[in-house]
């Protein structure tokens, strides 16, 4: 690619693109044993948009970058890269957290309570794992000041995680037990 694409951040966005087959692989045993033990799946229309948003984001960073000529900015860069290094710390950390629950599609399993431990004990940060994905899909392109590619993942992915987030609350509360004396809806 032509501009001043290097090739540590090629590495960089490759890296980023297996840790993400890393993720299918360890989401599709989890779906084996969360299907095994009657979990259900929803949400099933929203998934193929979130990993064409996913692939874009990685195809996004290169092709901006080099196309677009942006160069490595060390003051923006650097703080950028952070980002994207807490981001992945703060992702396997949910997935540790979450064990075989963890799952790139929405999947619960009846009566299994919720998950209390790791970065879900933090009462406030409901969906942390939304946080890494949001963080990284912003400071990614902007490690080498792919801007257009960061903010078009932004709003795609803000919008995305409207519907997401709803469709996983609307999962986990219809496996909630009913209080006594209440009649379930």
């Amino acid at each position: 690619m032509p501009g001043h694409l290097s090739s540590w951040y090629l590495l960089l966005v490759l890296l980023v693109g297996v840790e993400r087959l890393a993720e299918l692989v360890i989401a599709r045993r989890n779906a084996r044993w969360s299907l095994a033990r009657g979990g259900v799946v929803s949400g099933r229309g929203h998934y193929p948009w979130m990993v064409a948003l996913h692939t874009g984001l990685l195809a996004g960073c290169l092709l901006e970058t080099g196309l677009a000529d942006r160069p490595f900015v060390p003051a923006l860069g650097w703080p950028m890269l952070a980002l994207v290094a807490a981001a992945q710390g703060l992702r396997w950390w949910c997935i540790a957290a979450l064990g075989r629950r963890w799952n790139t599609q929405v999947i619960v399993v009846p009566g299994l309570p919720p998950v209390t431990s790791g970065p879900y004990r933090l009462h406030r940060l409901r969906h942390p794992n939304y946080v890494a994905v949001a963080v990284e899909g912003a400071a990614l392109p902007l490690v080498h000041g792919a801007w257009i590619t960061a903010v078009t993942f932004t709003v795609l992915n803000a919008a995305l995680m409207v519907v997401r987030i709803r469709c996983e609350e609307a999962a986990l509360a219809s496996l909630a037990p009913v209080p006594p004396g209440r009649v379930a809806t």
